[in-house]
């Protein structure tokens, strides 16, 4: 297979006791392709730069071999990290290097590609710009790195983990039926990496 994807960190959201709140960082995601190169998909929490350079360093690679950074969508524990790479950047549909902004328009051309396997497309409703990554020709077939799109598996099951805290839930379970068509494992925003069933 010419693509790898390795789940650095699986996401979590956990209610507090108190009920007054959660705690919560997203999953982080890497994506090794030898056309794309070393793709890192969301950073993490501000709180856990130490422990996002230290995955990598698990990885053999450290925050310059990242060549393409993916951010989802723009809440703190998905871009919280961002300031330590230099590479080209993309945060929900912002594309840039640097201070130079690419001209891309999602809603024309749909996808953006990074390689001839792999493409980000936007997957509004968490937020009205959230994007997801398609990832073909894995060892797991087509795997797509979902933000939160999805908050775990167990929110295909139960609404209210996900539809809580979306912006726009009607364009949210579109954007989720179709990712659930095209992908064989899902990579979530707070939750380990499933597989889909296909019925």
């Amino acid at each position: 297979m010419s693509n790898s994807v390795v789940v650095l960190q699986n996401g979590y959201c956990k209610p507090q006791k108190d009920g007054k709140g959660f705690s919560a960082d997203c999953s982080i995601t890497l994506i090794k392709s030898k056309e794309a190169g070393n793709i890192l998909v969301d950073t993490g929490g501000p709180w856990n730069k130490d422990k996002l350079i230290s995955l990598l360093e698990e990885q053999n690679l450290n925050v310059k071999d990242i060549t393409t950074l993916v951010c989802t969508h723009g809440h703190s524990d998905h871009v919280g990290n961002l300031n330590l790479f230099s590479c080209k950047t993309i945060v929900s549909r912002d594309i840039s290097v640097g201070d130079l902004y690419e001209n891309f328009s999602f809603e024309s051309q749909k996808s953006y590609k990074l390689s001839d396997d792999i493409d980000i497309i936007p997957t509004p409703g968490h937020t009205h710009s959230d994007v997801s990554v398609v990832v073909r020709n894995t060892d797991h077939g087509t795997i797509v790195v979902a933000g939160d799109l999805f908050e775990s598996e167990e929110d295909q099951y139960d609404g209210s983990l996900w539809k809580d805290n979306s912006e726009n839930p009607q364009l949210q379970a579109e954007h989720r039926q179709k990712v659930l068509e095209i992908a064989n494992h899902i990579v979530p925003g707070h939750g380990p990496m499933f597989a889909v069933k296909k019925s």
